[in-house]
């Protein structure tokens, strides 16, 4: 038996942008539109459907994918990142057979199980019991294989208390778990996964985090699309990054992010927002310009990997009336996703306050250790001259984290599991 469970040959996938439909502002105009109505609609039908060689490019055609070619080892955990609309979706949906390639091959060993769209498989007026019958049978469960399962389905989902509960009652999150926990229990050769974990709430995410886990520890394929970096991290050694439809790498997990990374910093030139908070009065007498992140080398970097030792820059500039500035205080306050602090890096708490400090010049903020689990986090930055507010910058930038060797553990942290912090520790015996 060959050891390739995914390979995918030279796929592309176009689309046609569909044409507005026109409408006539008279009566007449309006029963002729009518009449023609059949005959105009299988010509419309006929141009969406139909391409020639020598309308390939032009401006009413994209393709969501272009030429992609790989192949996955049986038992491998593959991650797929990249931009909206880079074209991930689109190569779930052909590998599920959901659409049909426009050109290319796609070759599966083994039985497939999808979880793409929340609810899909689902009918709204039947129970959640009846549902998992129904969604397993689309998958290919057999009624004697579901009968086995359910109470196991049933109970990973949490939603047994309204089992017996019409679907269409059911929130996007209830229906993602029961969805999630019908494709999970379905032992498929092929785990096909897209961005639907982002419903489920936190526990439930951590729980399927760890049955994409086992699952992969059961010799089973897994391809994980997810815009949580953090997670791809956690769960996939390699990974494709697609952008515009196209392969830009498909490497080792921490390439390709850096790659990713560096992509989204060039096209988002630093995004660097300078958005005041408005019931703080400042006297604008220090402003930010802007803040950089530096390596242990001191070298301008995209991303700052855990547990590494790293810079904060930060460029200001001051009032040109002044030569200098003295009594100046600096803060640095990381919050997570959900923009809740998280720490705060102060000259106040170090007793380190700035004098003569001169115009459009920069201070270093030091961090010898980073102690902080990968994922997407965000920046508040405060200034203040004495005892007043000078300027005060909320969400002014995001920070990206990679995972790193966790305090020279050579262990990876999974911040999903533990929290965000990673705080260095011992255990001793007495």
């Amino acid at each position: 038996m060959s050891d390739i469970a995914i390979k995918v040959e030279n796929l592309s996938k176009r689309y046609r942008i569909g044409l507005k439909e026109e409408t006539k502002d008279t009566f007449v105009g309006a029963m002729g539109s009518i009449l023609k109505s059949p005959l105009s609609n299988l010509k419309r039908l006929k141009k969406l459907t139909q391409f020639s060689n020598d309308n390939q490019d032009h401006d009413d055609i994209i393709w969501a994918l272009k030429d992609v070619s790989f192949e996955v080892k049986r038992g491998e955990v593959i991650g797929i990142i990249g931009a909206n609309g880079a074209g991930k979706s689109t190569l779930l949906k052909i590998l599920a057979q959901i659409t049909h390639p426009t050109s290319g091959r796609v070759e599966l060993n083994g039985r497939v199980a999808s979880l793409l769209e929340v609810g899909t498989g689902f009918h709204p007026e039947l129970t959640g019991r009846e549902n998992i019958y129904l969604n397993g049978t689309i998958l290919g469960m057999t009624k004697k294989e579901i009968d086995r399962k359910l109470d196991e389905i049933i109970d990973f989902s949490g939603v047994e208390k309204f089992i017996d509960t019409p679907v269409k009652r059911y929130s996007s999150g209830m229906r993602v778990r029961l969805a999630f926990s019908v494709a999970a229990h379905l032992d498929p050769e092929i785990l096909l996964i897209d961005e639907v974990l982002a419903v489920g709430d936190l526990e439930f995410q951590k729980k399927c985090l760890g049955k994409i886990n086992e699952v992969s520890k059961r010799g089973r394929t897994v391809i994980f699309v997810s815009h949580n970096l953090a997670a791809i991290k956690n769960l996939c050694p390699k990974v494709i990054f697609l952008d515009r439809g196209k392969i830009i790498k498909f490497s080792n997990v921490n390439v390709a992010i850096r790659d990713y990374l560096a992509l989204d910093k060039n096209e988002s030139d630093n995004n660097f927002n300078d958005t005041k908070k408005g019931h703080v009065a400042l006297n604008q007498i220090l402003t930010i310009k802007n803040i950089y992140y530096l390596n242990n080398k001191r070298e301008h970097v995209d991303y700052i990997v855990s547990g590494e030792k790293m810079y904060f820059d930060i460029l200001f500039n001051i009032d040109q009336k002044l030569k200098s500035l003295d009594d100046v205080l600096f803060e640095i306050r990381i919050k997570d996703g959900i923009k809740e602090k998280l720490f705060t890096l102060s000259t106040y708490l170090t007793n380190s306050n700035y004098n003569n400090l001169m115009n459009d010049s920069s201070v270093l903020c030091e961090v010898n250790n980073f102690s902080i689990a990968p994922g997407e986090y965000h920046i508040d930055i405060i200034c203040s001259v004495g005892k007043d507010y000078s300027d005060y910058l909320i969400d002014c930038k995001k920070i990206n984290v990679v995972d790193g060797n966790y305090h020279n553990s050579g262990k990876k942290y999974e911040n999903i599991l533990y929290g965000p912090l990673l705080i260095e520790h011992n255990w001793l015996k007495e």
